[in-house]
């Protein structure tokens, strides 16, 4: 039954599409955009259309910017010869918070699953393996500990490991089965230091 009328329906449908949020979740998003003032939701929805016409992949290491290369990659600060292997950008924003992991990332955006139809060349490898024509000395692969992130992380190693470069995993300290994203800093942190050359 349509008890608000059929652009606020709309609005709940629309914001329950959305990833993580359910029914009650989109209609307390809803209401809180239509008591929002007129400029805010307006200052809103052209941020929304501004990231989503501006935001593309680093040119380096594929994560999500609005510029050619990320701030991370053009940091002269930065270990460029140890690459970290991440799933997401969001894994990659988790090893961030840390504030100790020093080197550059690569995002595959994905991981091989035969089950899902996900094989090697639907995930961003062939851009890392070009990145290791330069001066790397390590790649580190935090891959998920998950079928998915394993099976993703014996590839990599076996296609980087006739190179000479140096390859290493993340050491357990991440559960078996857990996302990167939602666990805590210090648990990266460890799984960070404890890593292991395969």
């Amino acid at each position: 039954m349509d008890y608000y009328g059929s652009q606020m329906s709309r609005l709940i449908e629309q914001l329950s599409s959305l990833p993580g949020i359910g029914g009650k979740s989109a209609q307390r998003l809803a209401f809180h955009i239509i008591h929002m003032p007129k400029e805010r939701v307006e200052q809103l929805s052209r941020t929304i259309l501004e990231a989503r016409n501006n935001v593309r992949y680093c040119s380096r290491c594929c994560t999500l910017t609005d510029q050619e290369v990320c701030p991370i990659c053009s940091d002269p600060a930065r270990d460029q010869k140890t690459i970290m292997v991440v799933e997401n950008t969001r894994d990659l924003a988790a090893y961030e918070k840390t504030g100790k992991y020093e080197g550059v990332y690569h995002v595959l955006h994905g991981a091989i699953s035969p089950m899902l139809g996900i094989g090697p060349s639907d995930i961003r490898l062939k851009e890392l393996m070009q990145r290791l024509q330069g001066e790397v000395e390590e790649v580190i692969i935090a891959t998920n500990s998950s079928l998915e992130g394993e099976t993703t992380a014996m590839y990599i190693s076996k296609l980087i490991k006739p190179t000479g470069i140096k390859v290493s995993r993340i050491a357990s300290g991440v559960p078996v089965g857990g996302d990167l994203e939602y666990i805590d800093e210090v648990t990266l942190l460890r799984a960070l230091e404890g890593r292991t050359e395969l």
